[in-house]
């Protein structure tokens, strides 16, 4: 595997760093949640855009419309009458990086992958029917550049699309090379937690965990080549040290720059700021196996407790919209700006809220957070209003990855996290956020907020199944409206704001393209 880059500049520390290759895109980026890079488990944001930008899926958003689906692996596809078979038909000469043809067969290989491994990612297959008794039926390519999708439903087309057709769990993985280095069962999964072996514009150099990722164009990719033959992504945690390198030259982009940063970097020479709204939820997860958060009331007041109007104005301002509602504005379904966000800051009223559920006299429980930079703000502007009512939030911060492993291991009692869906529809939320289909402690469903949370409530699950299938659009509209609504009220989660991805970038950045779904590094050019 050759270097991207001069082997001295990635060793050099960062202040030594005076200017960035024109070959190459330099990101400074907090990746310290990269745990994997095996599309079956991924779950990080960070992880899943490299990914998406090494790994073609069946199809792809469009990136002036996210709205839209675009070809991607698939020249085209057809949808039956029925609504329940669709049939993709992949584009003629797709090439794995090492030179293999890549067929059909080892796109539904990939596919049965995620089912067989059944990690996480298999709820975007399992939502619509699909499981590892039944893929071998359901799942099929009758020849090399034939995919057919067997539905149990007439589900939404666009929902197919945005969950399966769009998603990792339809990358075009190198059977041929991964299950050589299958350790026991494991498909490969320990293989690829550090490579990538996948159709796609660029190919994973080099990951040093903690430090960086690099990427290189794919000599053998079939689609357009990328405007620029090489990325690097320096792990940077600190907001003031991306601000301080990119004013110095060092990186072209930095992507997690708090808002006065964000403020500053505007009003520069040669610098500028670009926001993308995102699909993605940053909110106080409660678990309800654990008192005081199994009380409806309890959860109400959290929510009382959240300044909206003051972190909107603060800490919030330039990186999101305050919103209460658990459905991302834009998305089909979703309640207004207004109707979202009914909550004011009201320490009498949580007071009232606690007396009634038995904690006249507040209670004592942890909050864990990461190490996203609007975390510790949020956090400690919550916890001073929690305060006034006897509620003491102890915060503990850690590494984004060894949060998402006590959440996703139950093993918390509040914590601040963030939630991307991956469709621009009511129920790609409502389907993570307030279904749960198995409540078990061994279940394992660390890809569901709702069982992170311990939330289970079998009629919400039975209104967000009829939600998916009402035929009527002004009905199915008004059913989500009434779903948020009712989740506002005692659902497990306080949502606090939609997050906006704000990038500071170099003027030598002459195009950069993103949307709420994904970011485009094929398409960055110097």
């Amino acid at each position: 595997m050759k270097p991207l880059l001069p082997a001295l500049l990635l060793a050099l520390p960062l202040p030594a760093l005076a200017a960035t290759p024109d070959t190459a895109l330099v990101m400074a980026y907090n990746i310290d949640a990269i745990s994997t890079f095996d599309p079956a488990q991924v779950a990080e944001v960070v992880t899943d855009e490299i990914l998406t930008n090494t790994c073609d899926a069946l199809v792809d958003f469009d990136p002036g419309d996210e709205a839209n689906f675009i070809p991607s692996l698939a020249e085209r596809w057809d949808v039956a009458e029925d609504g329940q078979t669709i049939t993709f038909h992949l584009k003629e000469g797709l090439v794995f990086p090492d030179g293999t043809p890549a067929t059909a067969r080892d796109l539904i290989w990939s596919m049965h992958r995620v089912l067989s491994l059944g990690y996480g990612n298999a709820a975007q297959l399992t939502d619509f029917g699909f499981t590892a008794e039944n893929m071998a039926e359901r799942i099929t390519a009758p020849d090399d550049r034939t995919v057919i999708l067997s539905l149990d439903r007439p589900y939404p087309v666009n929902l197919v699309m945005g969950s399966i057709g769009a998603n990792r769990v339809s990358f075009l993985l190198n059977r041929a090379e991964i299950e050589p280095n299958a350790q026991g069962e494991d498909m490969g999964n320990a293989w690829l937690g550090a490579r990538t072996a996948c159709v796609g514009p660029y190919t994973l150099a080099r990951w040093n965990s903690g430090e960086s990722v690099m990427l290189e164009a794919s000599e053998r990719y079939a689609g357009p080549a990328p405007a620029l033959p090489r990325i690097l992504i320096r792990h940077v945690a600190e907001p003031g040290t991306q601000r301080l390198m990119l004013q110095h030259g060092d990186v072209d982009i930095a992507r997690n720059l708090n808002p006065d940063d964000l403020v500053a970097v505007a009003e520069m020479d040669g610098l500028r700021v670009d926001t993308a709204l995102k699909p993605s939820m940053f909110y106080m997860a409660m678990n309800l196996s654990q008192k005081p958060f199994d009380d409806p009331k309890v959860r109400l007041a959290m929510r009382y407790l959240i300044d909206y109007q003051g972190l909107g104005d603060t800490v919030m301002n330039g990186i999101g919209v305050p919103r209460a509602s658990f459905v991302q504005l834009g998305a089909y379904g979703a309640l207004d700006e207004e109707a979202g966000q009914p909550f004011n800051l009201d320490i009498e009223k949580a007071r009232a809220l606690l007396a009634e559920a038995g904690y006249p006299e507040g209670f004592t429980v942890s909050l864990i957070l990461g190490s996203h930079a609007y975390a510790d703000p949020i956090a400690q502007t919550i916890q001073e209003a929690a305060a006034k009512v006897g509620v003491t939030f102890q915060i503990e911060r850690m590494a984004n990855s060894q949060l998402f492993a006590k959440t996703r291991a139950r093993e918390f009692q509040a914590a601040m996290l963030g939630f991307k869906t991956s469709v621009p529809d009511a129920h790609g939320m409502a389907s993570r956020h307030v279904a749960n289909p198995d409540n078990g402690a061994g279940a394992g469903l660390g890809q569901y907020p709702s069982w992170r949370s311990a939330y289970h409530d079998p009629a919400m699950n039975a209104r967000v199944e009829d939600a998916l299938f009402e035929r009527d659009p002004a009905t199915r509209t008004e059913m989500y409206h009434q779903l948020q609504r009712d989740v506002m009220q005692d659902g497990p989660q306080a949502y606090i704001m939609q997050t906006m991805e704000s990038a500071a970038l170099s003027d030598a950045v002459t195009e950069w393209t993103w949307n709420g779904f994904r970011t485009y590094y094929d398409l960055a050019a110097k």
